[in-house]
C-alpha cells in the first residue's frame, strides 16, 4: 500500500487547476478579435471623403536628373530655376541669392511643396571631391533658403558630383553650366 504526501498532491493539484483553464483558453478561444479602430470608423470617412473634394498632387514637377538619365532624356525642367557656382566653390553669387529669394517666396505660396536640392560639379577633380563639392553647394543653397523662411524639413540635398552633366564638351562654357544647383519640387497641389 503506498502512501502519498497530500501536502505534494495539493500542490500538483493546484498547479492543474490554475494551468487548466488558462490552457483551455487559449487552445479553445473562439471569440474572434476585437476589430480596430480604423474598421469601426470607415463610413465616416466615407462621409468626409464625399464632402469634401479630394486634393490632387502632383508626384513631382520635374524629376531628378538621376531618374532622366535612367530614361534617356534631358531632367526636366520645373517651376524653379537653377544656380550657377563658380569653379571649385559653393558660396552664393548676388544672383544665385536673387534667385533663391524667388524660389522661396515660391515655396512658402505653396506649404505643403518640398524640394529637393541637387549639387552638381563639372568634370575636373576626383569623384570624391566633386561629391563633397556637389554637396556643400546644395547645402548652400538650402542654408540660404531656411534663413529666408522656408522649414528645414521640406528641403532634401543630394549631390551628383560630376557624373550627371548637363553639357559634354570640354569647354569653360560648358563647364559652367555643370557647375550648378538642380531643384527638383515634389508634392505641388494640381490645380
Amino acid at each position: 500500500m503506498s502512501t502519498a504526501n497530500p501536502v505534494r498532491c495539493h500542490w500538483f493539484v493546484g498547479v492543474l487547476a490554475f494551468l487548466l483553464p488558462v490552457l483551455l483558453q487559449m487552445g479553445c478561444s473562439t471569440t474572434p478579435p476585437p476589430k480596430p479602430p480604423e474598421v469601426a470608423m470607415q463610413p465616416q470617412r466615407q462621409q468626409q471623403a464625399a464632402v469634401s473634394k479630394p486634393v490632387k498632387m502632383a508626384a513631382s514637377s520635374s524629376g531628378s536628373s538621376l531618374d532622366a538619365l535612367r530614361e534617356g532624356k534631358p531632367p526636366a525642367s520645373g517651376p524653379l530655376k537653377d544656380i550657377y557656382f563658380d569653379f571649385d566653390k559653393y558660396d552664393l553669387h548676388a544672383d544665385a541669392r536673387d534667385t533663391l529669394k524667388t524660389h522661396a517666396q515660391w515655396l512658402k505660396g505653396k506649404p505643403s511643396a518640398e524640394v529637393q536640392i541637387e549639387g552638381h560639379c563639372d568634370e575636373r577633380g576626383t569623384g570624391e571631391y566633386n561629391l563633397a563639392l556637389g554637396a556643400k553647394r546644395a547645402e548652400a543653397a538650402k542654408d540660404y533658403l531656411v534663413t529666408l523662411g522656408v522649414s528645414a524639413g521640406r528641403i532634401t540635398t543630394i549631390s551628383y558630383g560630376k557624373e550627371l552633366p548637363v553639357c559634354q564638351e570640354h569647354t569653360e562654357e560648358c563647364w559652367q553650366k555643370n557647375r550648378h544647383d538642380r531643384f527638383v519640387v515634389k508634392n505641388v497641389p494640381i490645380a
